[in-house]
């Protein structure tokens, strides 16, 4: 039986599997695929972004070889990212109720 990290790794690779075999190649996540899998998955990020662009430079910043797709190494930055800013809050909202 896998555990609760096993889990949620596995959970990350199949939602990025699922939208990356849309459009162009497999394994790769074009602008459309990546705007359709944060507007489902993320749609919580995406609503607290004021900025319209928001996913568009996303996927500038995490295009890292410039090829316009984002495989799942450059993926994996963007969870990430977003893990350690919730993570962040977590331990904000901890202190306050410490308090």
């Amino acid at each position: 039986m896998p555990s609760e990290l096993e889990t949620a790794m596995e959970s990350m690779i199949k939602v990025f599997h699922r939208y990356a075999s849309k459009d162009g190649k497999p394994g790769t996540l074009t602008s459309r695929e990546l705007r359709e899998l944060m507007e489902n998955e993320l749609s919580g990020f995406l609503k607290s972004q004021k900025d319209p662009s928001a996913v568009d430079k996303i996927m500038k910043n995490l295009d890292a070889n410039r090829d316009g797709l984002v495989d799942f190494e450059e993926f994996v930055s963007l969870v990430v990212g977003l893990s350690i800013a919730c993570e962040q809050c977590y331990q904000t909202h901890m202190k306050k109720g410490m308090k």
